[in-house]
């Protein structure tokens, strides 16, 4: 039983830590195809409908039967779940195009925290501020934001060649015209949004549709649509069919790889991560990308690692720590609650018994 136990608590942290590095591993292999002229739009809308392939059969002989039913509302929700999907990608993508990744890494940073903000007036989250688990998760907050904060302004010196010694704010890397620059933050930010209010959905499609792999792979397919449809619409009539010819090995890896693993198996996982332990818990561990992405970058890619970025991302770690404290600590307070009212009604439902079993014998004597 206490292995069983342990492996029920563990599970939930080791698939967000599996599932981040395979999103490490896939914003890696993006931003090889992305240099050699990849179009985003195409890449994206293969990415989806390839996920969407992968998960249908799966889902049709694992999940058929049972009694959750695809009704009118499910469809409504998996429909905005979509968009929340297509939304972020094309978001991010456009912002990433026109800043750097560390600067848009920055606000993916901030996916815990507006996930935390977001869940607070829908009432998936709660704050209690006399408690120490209330109180750690304001506090991770803050400490995740300014950890974002530090890798968004601060640049620092490059840890690897000294010889590049840069104190400038990352932003004026990142600017590309004023007017640009603020777009572009704008639509990093919008972004984050639609990431946070995808987690915020899937708790409810979890709890009316638990059928995970049949709810991502319509998710999928809805999301492939749009991405298709726009494509079109944004390309005009000067674009060519040969830009949806994938060339080379990479593209067909990259497009299988985050096609299967990356929007599908992911997703599913993420989905039970929240089913699980709620949208708070598994946004948490949004920050660990940019830190296994620079893992792979630094000595594979050669990309320099700069020291606010080594700041930051330790500040994030701190803050992640203490948030999963915070909520941790929330669920124990609440189960230890729910056993003391249990125990409490167990004694009442005693005391009232015991006269009555008392009283028994005497009136059958008498008669």
């Amino acid at each position: 039983m206490g292995n069983k136990n342990l492996r029920d608590l563990s599970a939930p942290y080791l698939a967000m830590i599996a599932i981040n590095f395979v999103f490490a591993v896939v914003n890696v292999l993006l931003k090889l195809v992305l240099q050699e002229g990849m179009d985003h739009s195409v890449l994206i809308t293969y990415r989806l409908f390839v996920s969407a392939a992968f998960l249908a059969p799966i889902g049709y002989f694992r999940e058929r039967g049972g009694d959750s039913k695809l009704t009118f509302r499910v469809l409504c929700y998996l429909l905005s779940s979509s968009f929340g999907v297509s939304l972020t990608q094309y978001l991010f993508l456009y912002g990433l195009e026109r800043t750097s990744p560390t600067f848009a890494m920055g606000f993916v940073n901030m996916v815990p925290v507006i996930t935390f903000l977001m869940a607070l007036p829908l009432r998936m989250e709660t704050v209690d501020l006399i408690g120490s688990g209330g109180r750690a998760k304001i506090l991770g907050s803050m400490v995740c934001i300014s950890g974002a904060m530090t890798m968004i302004i601060y640049r620092g010196r490059t840890l690897f060649n000294p010889q590049e010694q840069q104190s400038l704010p990352l932003v004026t890397d990142g600017r590309k015209g004023g007017g640009g620059w603020i777009i572009s933050s704008m639509s990093l930010l919008l972004g984050t949004i639609a990431w946070s209010s995808w987690f915020l959905i899937q708790n409810n499609i979890g709890m009316m549709y638990p059928r995970k792999y049949s709810s991502t792979a319509i998710v999928s397919s809805f999301a492939a649509a749009q991405s298709a449809v726009v494509s079109f619409l944004l390309s005009g009539r000067e674009t060519k069919l040969s830009v949806w010819i994938l060339k080379g090995q990479i593209e067909i890896i990259t497009v299988l790889f985050s096609g299967m693993v990356g929007s599908g198996l992911c997703y599913v996982g993420m989905s039970w991560c929240v089913k699980k332990r709620g949208p708070l818990f598994t946004s948490a561990f949004s920050p660990l990308i940019q830190i296994m992405a620079a893992m792979i970058d630094i000595p594979f890619l050669h990309d320099q690692l700069h020291l606010g970025s080594l700041l930051g991302s330790l500040l994030v770690i701190v803050g992640l720590y203490i948030m999963l404290w915070g909520k941790s600590r929330d669920i124990n307070d609440h189960e230890v609650a729910a056993e003391g009212r249990d125990t409490d009604k167990a004694s009442q439902q005693t005391r009232t018994e015991g006269p009555t079993a008392g009283t028994g014998p005497m009136i059958t004597s008498e008669v």
